[in-house]
This record gives structure tokens, C-alpha cells and sequence, in this order.
């Protein structure tokens, strides 16, 4: 199995992002690295297919909708992964590693992930699905 390889579409391309994930011993480019700034969201899909890359990005709507596309056409991706802009890097880099820590590349084939399912509190629910807390009040 081999460990995810992210590509940062125009979206997600932070400078500290990156810099944060290249201290953690990640692979990631970014866009303009490549030389693929200002190309279509299929062109970015296909290069990181190509290239064995996940791609992560913002736009939501479109790489959703190219994933359910290509799947319908049984066709193939690298992977997608897609997050929303308010998270903060640092949020970003967490969930990123907490989802290059628990899967593949090889299970990232096909496939959509979305960084919001990825957040501390999805991790203890989702490792903890018996624990229940009862809050009982006593009144006077």
C-alpha cells in the first residue's frame, strides 16, 4: 500500500500549507509547480490521475460532480479530496494528515473525501460509538 501523494489545486495552493505538510514529510505540489495554472478542473483531475496524485481543493460543486461523472462512465480518478476555505491551515493540515494516516492511495482510487469528516470530534465519535454520557441535574 502505498501512502497518499496530495497535489494542491489553485484553491488550496497556500504557501504554508504546504510548508506545514513538506515539515510532516508529506508529498505535495501545488499547481503552478507543475505548470498547469488556469487549466480546467478535468485537466487538474487527469494530470493527477496520471501522476498518481490526490488532488485536494475547495470547489466542491465541480470535482463532485467530475467524480460522479467519471465514476458513471467507469471511468478512474487519483482521488479527491475537498474542504471548505474557513478552515484554518492548521485545521487543514490536521484533518489532511489524519486522512493520509488512515488510508492509501490505493483506497483513495475512485474516491471522495471530505475534510470536514475529518475533525477531532468525527474522530471520537467515530472510535467511541458505545460511549454515552448521561448528565443528570439534581434540583433542591
Amino acid at each position: 500500500m502505498s501512502i497518499i501523494r496530495l497535489y494542491l489545486d489553485e484553491d488550496t495552493m497556500d504557501s504554508d500549507l504546504r510548508r506545514a505538510l513538506l515539515l510532516r514529510d508529506v508529498d505535495v505540489i501545488t499547481v503552478p509547480q507543475v505548470g498547469m495554472l488556469s487549466r480546467s478542473d478535468e485537466d487538474q483531475l487527469q494530470w493527477a490521475f496520471v501522476n498518481n496524485r490526490v488532488i485536494y481543493s475547495f470547489n466542491i460543486r465541480d470535482y463532485y460532480r467530475l467524480h460522479t461523472i467519471l465514476v458513471a462512465q467507469g471511468e478512474s480518478h487519483a482521488g479527491i479530496i475537498l474542504g471548505q476555505q474557513y478552515y484554518e491551515i492548521g485545521e487543514q493540515m490536521r484533518r489532511l494528515l489524519r486522512i493520509i494516516a488512515a488510508k492509501s492511495a490505493e483506497d483513495m482510487q475512485n474516491q471522495v473525501e471530505f475534510l470536514s469528516a475529518w475533525g477531532e470530534e468525527s474522530m471520537i465519535k467515530e472510535r467511541s460509538p458505545f460511549i454515552e454520557i448521561t448528565v443528570v441535574c439534581l434540583h433542591d
